[in-house]
This record gives C-alpha cells, sequence and structure tokens, in this order.
C-alpha cells in the first residue's frame, strides 16, 4: 500500500496537461487541483495503478477519474467504464461530463430504448465514458455482448461509492462483489494495464483493507491508497431529542421555514416519507417524497427541482443518498436515526459541499431501534432458503423468478437478492429465460454473515453512542471512519450549545396531530392469480374472474405508517383482546369517509386463529354502530388457515385456498338478501392484510355463495 506522500514528483507537462482538463472540466480558468487530486490523476495515468481514494463529500473525487479518462484517451486508450450504485447519482455524472465535453452515455433500467443506440456508439469508439450499475454486470445480454469488447477496450475502471465491494461497507448490494472477479480480468502490468480507481467518502481502516485486498486482485503493484481528512468545516451538526412522532412532526412543520436555503428531510421508511410530505405539503410548505416507490421518471424531475431550489425540501428514504450533488444543499434533517454512524456521514454529506455554512439535525425515535432490525435481518441470506433454491434448481433446468416462486415460500424482493447472492458465489448463473445451477459446489458462510450481522450491530452500537456523546460529533463522526486527524469543530451542539430551536407552536402541534391521527388506507384488490399454482395443486390460473374478485377496500393504517402504525402494532403484537374503543373510533372515520358506490347490507368476519376475540369484536362493534346486521365468521376448513406472516404469493395463495367455508346460515341469509329488499355488498372484516391473498379467498368464497360484492376492511396493512 502507498500514500500520496511517497508518490514520485509530478511530471511538469503531464501536469499542466491534466490542469489544462480539469479547468475546462469545471470551467473556470483559475482552478487549481486540491490537495491529493492531481497524485491521483498522476497513478492513473503515469504509472497506470490500481488506486483507492477515501476523500470527504465534495473534494472532488469525479473530477480525477473525468480528467483521468481524457487524459488517457488522448494516449489511444478505450472508454473509461465507471460502475455507479443509483440512477441520481448516473444523472449528475453524465450532466457534469457533458459539460466538460466527456461524452458520456449509461446503460440502466431507465434507458433500455437508447441501448442499442448505446452500442453502436460504442463500437464506433464514440463514448468517452459508460456508466452501469454493478447489477448490470449480471444481465445475460450484458455478460455475454457487451463486457468481452469493454474488457479488452476499457481504457480506466472505476468503481464509485467503493464500500460497497467490502462486506463490512454499509450498503448490502451483492452484484458488487462481482467487481473483484472484473478486476481479476483486466491486464495489469505494463503499457497494457488498465488503471483501476476505487473512490468513497465513508470507509473506516477495516473497509480499506478489504477494497485494497480486492483492487490488488492478480496484481503484483502495490493499491495506491489516497486518504484525506473527512471532518466537513461547513456542516453544523445537532441531535434533539423529542418523546414522539407527532412531536418531530410538529418541529418540521414549526422552522422547517428557517432552516437555510433547500434542503432533505430522510425518513427511515416510505410510509414515514410519505406522511411526512404530505403533512407538510398541507402546512404550506413545497416539499414532495421521494422514495423507492417513487418512479424514475419522477425522481428526475425531483432531483431537478431541488437543484433548482423550486421546492423546500425533499422528503427521502436512502433512495436518494450516494452521490446526489446540490452543491448548495442548505439542511439535512433525520426523523429517525440510520442504522450506523457511516451511513449517518454519508447521507449529511449530501449538505454543504459548496457553501460555508449548513444545518444538520437528527431527530431520533424509540422505534429506530426496530427499524434497524428489519432491514438488516431482510438483506441477510437464509441457508435453508437458499439451499432450497439450489435444489428446485437442480431438479428442473432453468426457472424464472415466478416459477421459483412455487417452488420456494419467498418474497420476491428476498428471492432475487438471494439469487443476487447465489450467482456472485458462483453457485447459480443468470440466463436467457431465468437461472441456472451452474454445478458449482456451495456451501453457506456462516461465519462471514455472523462477522457481518455483528459489525452492524456494533454499528449500531456506535450510531447510539453519536446521539448520545457530549463530545464534538462531527470529531465524533471523522473518528468513526478512523480519521485519526479530526479535532473538536466548535460548531455543533456539544462544542458550541444548541443552535437549533427546541419546541413547536401550537398551531403546528395541531396540525401534527391532525395529520398523523388521519386513518383511512386504500386496499388495493387481486386481480390475478400467482404464476404456476398448478404445482401446488391449487386449479387456477391466469386473471380472477371479475365476478369473485373482492372490491376496493380500506385498512385504518399501515403497520408502518408514523401515526398510527405505532398503535395497531402494539395492538396486533400483544394479547388477544377486544378492540379498543379508540380504534373502533378510528374505523368510524374511515367508514364515513369511504365513497362506495352502494353501502354495505351486513358484516362477515374471517377467521382467526391468534386473534379470534380481536377480529370478532372488531366485526361486532363495526355492525353495531353501523347498524349492520352481522352475519357471522366464515368457517374454517381443515384446521384452517396456515400462512404465517412472509412467503411469496403463490406460497401464501396455497396455504389459504379451499380453506374456508360459508357456514349454511350464512348462505341462507346471503341467498335471501335480494329478496328481502337489502341489495349491495358485504363488508369483510379481519385484523392484518400482508400478503392480501385470506382476504381474496374469503371474498372468492362469500360471491359463489351469493355475496353481491365484497369490500374488505381490516384493520392494518402490513406495508
Amino acid at each position: 500500500m502507498s500514500t500520496a506522500e511517497q508518490t514520485p514528483p509530478a511530471d511538469d507537462s503531464l501536469h499542466a496537461e491534466a490542469l489544462q482538463v480539469l479547468r475546462s472540466l469545471v470551467g473556470d480558468g483559475q482552478a487549481q487541483f486540491k490537495d491529493g487530486q492531481y497524485e491521483a490523476v498522476e497513478a492513473l495515468v503515469r504509472h497506470r495503478r490500481r488506486a483507492l481514494v477515501v476523500q470527504r463529500t465534495g473534494w472532488g473525487k469525479s473530477a480525477v477519474y473525468f480528467v483521468s479518462s481524457l487524459l488517457l484517451r488522448a494516449r489511444g486508450a478505450g472508454p473509461t467504464l465507471i460502475v455507479s450504485p443509483l440512477l441520481a447519482l448516473m444523472r449528475d455524472q453524465v450532466e457534469v461530463a457533458s459539460r466538460a465535453g466527456v461524452r458520456a452515455v449509461t446503460m440502466s433500467s431507465a434507458n433500455a430504448t437508447e441501448w442499442d443506440e448505446v452500442r453502436a456508439r460504442l463500437a464506433e469508439d464514440s463514448v468517452d465514458v459508460l456508466l452501469i450499475s454493478p447489477e448490470r454486470l449480471n444481465n445475460p445480454r450484458f455478460r455475454e455482448e457487451q463486457l468481452p469488447d469493454l474488457v479488452a477496450r476499457m481504457g480506466l475502471l472505476v468503481v464509485d461509492e467503493a464500500h460497497c465491494i467490502s462486506d463490512w461497507g454499509h450498503d448490502f448490494r451483492p452484484d458488487y462483489r462481482r467487481i473483484r472477479d472484473l478486476i481479476g480480468r483486466l491486464p495489469a502490468v505494463g503499457e497494457r494495464a488498465v488503471p483501476v480507481l476505487a473512490t468513497t467518502a465513508t470507509a473506516n481502516e477495516r473497509v480499506v483493507q478489504d477494497v485494497v485486498e480486492q483492487l490488488g486482485v492478480q496484481s503484483a503493484q502495490e493499491v495506491f491508497v489516497l486518504r484525506g481528512p473527512l471532518a466537513r468545516a461547513s456542516l453544523q451538526l445537532g441531535v434533539l431529542r423529542m418523546p414522539n412522532p407527532a412531536s418531530r412532526l410538529a418541529w418540521l412543520i414549526s422552522h422547517l421555514k428557517d432552516l437555510p436555503g433547500s434542503g432533505i428531510v430522510y425518513a427511515l421508511t416510505v410510509s414515514s416519507a410519505e406522511d411526512t410530505a404530505r403533512a407538510l405539503a398541507e402546512a404550506g410548505y413545497p416539499v414532495v417524497a421521494y422514495t423507492g416507490r417513487t418512479d424514475p421518471e419522477q425522481r428526475a424531475q425531483i432531483e431537478q427541482d431541488l437543484k433548482a431550489n423550486r421546492v423546500k425540501a425533499v422528503v427521502a428514504t436512502s433512495a436518494l443518498g450516494m452521490g446526489f450533488d446540490k452543491p448548495d444543499l442548505g439542511f439535512v434533517v433525520h426523523l429517525g436515526a440510520p442504522s450506523s454512524p457511516v451511513a449517518y456521514y454519508q447521507q449529511v454529506g449530501r449538505a454543504g459541499r459548496g457553501t460555508d455554512h449548513a444545518e444538520v439535525l437528527l431527530l431520533p425515535g424509540p422505534e429506530d431501534r426496530d427499524i434497524w432490525r428489519y432491514f438488516a435481518t431482510a438483506s441477510m441470506p437464509d441457508e435453508r432458503e437458499a439451499l432450497a433454491v439450489l435444489e428446485a434448481l437442480e431438479a428442473n433446468g432453468t426457472m424464472s423468478v415466478p416459477q421459483l416462486e412455487t417452488a420456494v415460500s419467498m418474497k420476491r424482493t428476498a428471492l432475487e437478492l438471494l439469487l443476487k447472492v447465489l450467482a456472485v458465489d458462483g453457485a447459480v448463473v443468470r440466463v436467457g429465460g431465468g437461472w441456472q445451477r451452474t454445478g458449482q459446489p456451495w456451501s453457506y458462510d456462516s461465519e462471514r454473515y455472523q462477522r457481518v450481522a455483528e459489525a452492524r450491530l456494533a454499528e449500531e452500537r456506535l450510531m447510539l453512542d453519536y446521539e448520545n456523546t457530549d463530545g464534538c460529533r462531527m470529531e465524533f463522526l471523522a473518528r468513526t471512519l478512523d480519521d485519526l486527524t479530526a479535532a473538536p469543530c466548535g460548531r455543533c451542539d456539544t462544542c458550541a450549545g444548541p443552535w437549533y430551536p427546541t419546541g413547536s407552536d401550537t398551531e403546528a402541534r395541531a396540525a401534527a396531530e391532525r395529520s398523523l391521527g388521519r386513518v383511512g388506507v386504500p386496499l388495493e384488490p387481486r386481480k390475478s392469480w400467482p404464476s404456476g399454482m398448478d404445482r401446488l395443486g391449487v386449479p387456477v390460473k391466469g386473471r380472477i374472474p371479475v365476478e369473485l374478485q373482492a372490491d376496493e377496500g380500506r385498512a385504518l393504517a399501515r403497520l408502518s405508517d408514523v401515526g398510527w402504525g405505532t398503535r395497531l402494532r402494539e395492538l396486533l403484537h400483544g394479547e388477544d383482546a377486544p378492540v379498543p374503543q379508540q380504534v373502533l373510533d378510528g374505523a368510524v372515520k374511515v367508514l364515513s369517509a369511504w365513497n362506495w358506490e352502494q353501502r354495505p347490507i351486513a358484516v362477515v368476519a374471517m377467521p382467526s386463529r391468534g386473534r379470534p376475540q380481536l377480529v370478532g369484536s372488531f366485526a361486532e362493534g363495526i355492525a353495531r354502530i353501523g347498524q349492520l346486521p352481522h352475519l357471522g365468521t366464515l368457517e374454517p376448513v381443515h384446521g384452517g388457515p396456515t400462512a404465517g406472516p412472509g412467503g411469496n404469493s403463490a406460497y401464501r395463495l396455497g396455504s389459504v385456498y379451499g380453506r374456508f367455508g360459508v357456514p349454511v346460515q350464512l348462505a341462507e341469509m346471503l341467498a335471501s338478501a335480494p329478496d328481502a329488499g337489502r341489495h349491495g355488498p358485504v363488508l369483510l372484516v379481519d385484523d392484518l392484510a400482508d400478503s392480501r391473498w385470506s382476504i381474496t379467498e374469503g371474498a372468492r368464497v362469500l360471491r359463489e355463495n351469493g355475496a353481491q360484492g365484497v369490500l374488505p376492511f381490516v384493520l392494518a396493512l402490513s406495508a
């Protein structure tokens, strides 16, 4: 390993050429290289080395690889390949490159219609930089048709946000681990050596060592490492503890207007981001939500609106994270803490990149740790599930993801993540039509995953330490990233005292309570059966007949909602008991606002093994309040529903199909309703809608037995 101080003296002619390119890149005829920038360029261009640059956000890592790319192209090298994790980052990089005359293009899910044009431009050598996501390395067409030529012609490989390469990085992106194999295929010595640059702002010593090891594969040269100070002089950090979600939202409603410029409000879940954005908009702020559910086209527009200061804030999940570039971003506020100081540093680093002052405030919540646990376990592969996938592929050959869903009980997102892990491990390969077993032996690396799990727990403890420290907050973050040069900043709330107001006004508190007290979430009906149900012995396929479908229903709230979500989680995770009056009152609000085409004529309950008192009393209470007949409960058949939480659609449907029956008395009531002058749907009541297949199957049975329609009404949606 080497550092900038060990680099040979600068070559004057190369320096002059590089400086000219830099000035063109930034549009400033007086620009100079920052400390370390030229040394990194020289290592790549003159010495064709493999390099790791760890520098704070805003230092200019992209300038290093764009300047190096143009210098290498001028020397006859092929295009630069940049592996970049997010579409937002790619869009920013293409925009910056184009301003400097760098011919940059992307191949991503957002521009699939342009891939043929991109391939043609690569073939005619009119592309300087190609940006791809790490997942593109596993795309069969790209891997087989494009990558071999790129490997043969590549002038420079850039791995942006390189902490993702490491097991110890805070973002679990399995496809980043493919980059080691890609690096191993590149020439490493002589004039044909392809230089490699890895960049990140968030790497402690452990991550640095891991990345260096992977960069050095198949190379006799030491990796050039450039590490700079990570403390950010422009950021004013603070932590404000408040008792509950309503008080945190009220603080934002009161004080968002006072924060400098425009900025980002981070939330830990999609529901929290959407709820917060709605509440702030209702309070008169120009804000918008940005989450994993936001369409790609809309994301690009939101990014532009934020850059142009057309919005006061974007309320975002981590979907707006690495690489988003707005130099004058004035503030970052967190509603809930990320699970590690590394992730927190990454997100707050969006602010104050081109300004002298930006405000950064963390509003932690007691529910943060539950959310950390959920995301930590959701991203880790399970040995039993992995073996089931491999056995299914071994027995059936090539299988698509929908086909695999009928062979293993996993939700699609978890299944797709597991397939990526197995592919990186060499156990499976993605081909046209699905996935295949490679035949290579595979064993579950329990030691590795245990190390990662322990590291994440340690990071969670460090995040709590950051919240509670009585020392300098910036020094704490920098030292967590092993920057031993950090010193007290003199600006944060522990160095200089709180710089933020700690209360909120009465009107804001009332607005927050109203927003978080809002109930009623649409429950979309299932309209198609899962593929391949015949494999599970269930005789359905294609679309669910309209005459057997449920209508659009309602839930009081999602379990992840900022307001009602907490109350409902406590209710559903506690002992079975009659429904509280407060919940019934909320249900009445939902019913009164429900714009159904026909008023329901009766109430029917789903059978419940775990919470019969809760579901039964909920149905009885709704019937009493609405002055509707309570027609009882569907009968469990053969022991009743067996589906537990989780699992994919095929297995969830398979576990409930044919498991509900209509009691004779209920069937007679349904059949006689039109004769008695009662025309309309029935309310089908349950406690929780997770996969929605229990409700769908209950509705099918009721429709087959004479119900003119079925309106599902549940206490909570799982997401």
